[in-house]
């Protein structure tokens, strides 16, 4: 297959052509290629971070920022980066932001302090968040036939979906083998090999009549999501500081200075007006609050995979396999079932896929792998068609050439949503099983770090070892599980309650096409 003829240099989209077939599938096989990374880097390091404490000893609060700065960051860029793709092309920043996800998956393999790898994490974020609206949105323009668009975001789908429930699977295997900078070595070739098949299949698209950049509201909307994210954090852990809440009583009036903002501009980053339709409104709010507690329980699962019940990194990612499976079919099933049920009936049937799920980590008392892996393929199943219909909608809600806004919108909520659920949730059962870790052999640093963690108090167990040791792991077990029963009523009640709104908000028979 030879090279794309170059285009016309108009930039009105309504003047090109889309590709032949065979050229569109290669075009969408190259941006899989790409989010299959950034889809996995939001969930890898969750088996790799036992490892990591052991080579690095890094705090609670460190660990934390490790594990979801990433998708907090990515989050808080999207929709900046999506308003540049629109306005300087959409292949441009693709490439541009695939080259600095390959550069800081070096600076963070090579850390040697959590600070270092802190930054790599931040670094991957801002590559991820100019690579990820162009995927979307590239589809959106590639693919002009409603089915076939359809089709294409269903595999988009199941590849960002699968990419983070496989992300445990391939991250323990490699850990395991190499330790744990292999999982951001991992990314290297795959970001060269991608690069330079993307320049030579991808078209450059750009949106017509765009003017320049608006950096006061692209300011706006980064340090807004960015303060929300850490009014959230240390709100959720308990005894905030009054800067902790004055950041949060911050975060809103940003975030609310940028809707305004946006109303008022002829030519905004992101037209907030797109919410008036309920459909796009609905499917915002199942990705974000689906996502918030799929990605809090991929992470707390991990670790109690690997602490609770002493599986190996590889062991533990491979338990993690029915996700991934589970959100393969239903991801691929989309396409075929969204003609024949409709949007309405087949998210709310997605999103009670994953309400299922989560009651049921509640309501059973004692915890087994069956029951994990049963609750996985329930939160896998609901993942592939919950998020993979509202990507549907929120692409087929708006025109050609707001492509990239649809694009940023649907990926911040889905990697805002893994980063909050990490940092809220995540920080709710830490702050639970801290108090059900009570009646401890400890003092001093020993009690501190036992009570700190389910990680510190493995480790003070194996350090004292002996039967205060095996006190030490036997209450540890108790008060991880008690936690994770509560933040699993959480988790339910929330998709739970989106569930609801979805019906509600969806009009009956609405249809994911160009029309709407």
């Amino acid at each position: 297959m030879g090279p794309i003829p170059p285009r016309e240099q108009s930039d009105d989209l309504t003047d090109q052509v889309a590709p032949a077939a065979a050229s569109r599938w290669a075009m969408l096989a190259v941006l899989c290629a790409s989010l299959l990374l950034v889809a996995m880097d939001a969930t890898i390091l969750n088996v790799a971070l036992p490892s990591l404490i052991d080579h690095m000893s890094p705090t609670p609060m460190e660990q934390l920022w490790i594990v979801d700065l990433y998708g907090l960051v990515l989050g808080g860029l999207l929709i900046t980066c999506g308003a540049i793709s629109d306005r300087y092309g959409r292949k441009r920043l693709f490439l541009l932001g695939f080259l600095l996800f390959g550069l800081a998956s070096v600076v963070a393999a090579t850390a040697h302090s959590p600070a270092q790898l802190i930054a790599g994490r931040a670094l991957l974020g801002v590559g991820g968040a100019m690579v990820m609206p162009s995927t979307l949105s590239l589809i959106r323009n590639i693919f002009t036939d409603d089915k076939e668009r359809t089709l294409a975001i269903g595999i988009w789908a199941s590849v960002a979906g699968g990419g983070a429930a496989i992300g445990p699977l391939i991250g323990g295997h490699l850990v395991e083998a190499f330790g744990w900078s292999a999982a951001f070595w991992l990314n290297v070739p795959v970001v060269i090999l991608t690069v330079a098949a993307g320049l030579w299949l991808l078209p450059e698209y750009r949106a017509p009549g765009h003017g320049s950049l608006d950096w006061a509201s692209a300011a706006l909307s980064v340090l807004g999501v960015v303060a929300l994210a850490w009014g959230i954090k240390h709100v959720a852990k308990g005894n905030p500081a009054p800067i902790d809440l004055i950041i949060m009583v911050a975060s809103v009036l940003l975030l609310g200075l940028f809707a305004y903002r946006q109303l008022k501009s002829p030519d905004p980053l992101l037209d907030v007006r797109l919410f008036r339709n309920r459909a796009f409104t609905a499917a915002a709010l199942a990705t974000l609050l689906a996502m918030l507690a799929i990605g809090a329980a991929l992470f707390l699962i991990s670790l109690w995979l690997q602490y609770i019940h002493g599986y190996t990194p590889s062991e533990a990612g491979t338990r993690t396999l029915p996700a991934a499976l589970a959100t393969l079919f239903g991801s691929l099933s989309t396409p075929w079932l969204i003609q024949r049920v409709g949007v309405r009936a087949l998210m709310g049937f997605g999103l009670g896929a994953l309400a299922a799920g989560f009651a049921v980590l509640a309501a059973v008392p004692d915890t087994t792998y069956p029951i994990v892996a049963l609750v996985l393929v329930c939160l896998g199943i609901g993942d592939g068609i919950a998020i993979t219909t509202a990507a549907a909608v929120l692409v087929s809600a708006v025109p050609a050439e707001r492509a990239g806004q649809a694009g940023a919108v649907e990926e911040t909520n889905y990697e805002l949503g893994i980063g909050l659920g990490v940092a809220l949730l995540g920080s709710i059962h830490g702050r639970l099983f801290t108090g059900h870790m009570t009646g401890l052999p400890l003092h001093g640093d020993d009690l501190a770090e036992a009570q700190g963690s389910v990680g510190g108090a493995a480790h003070v167990a194996e350090r004292i070892g002996g039967p205060a040791g095996d006190e030490v792991l036997h209450v540890a077990q108790h008060a991880y599980d008690a936690a994770l029963t509560t933040t699993s009523w959480i988790s339910t009640a929330l998709v739970g309650t989106v569930a609801v709104l979805t019906v509600i908000l969806v009009p009956r028979g609405f249809q994911a096409t160009a029309a709407h």
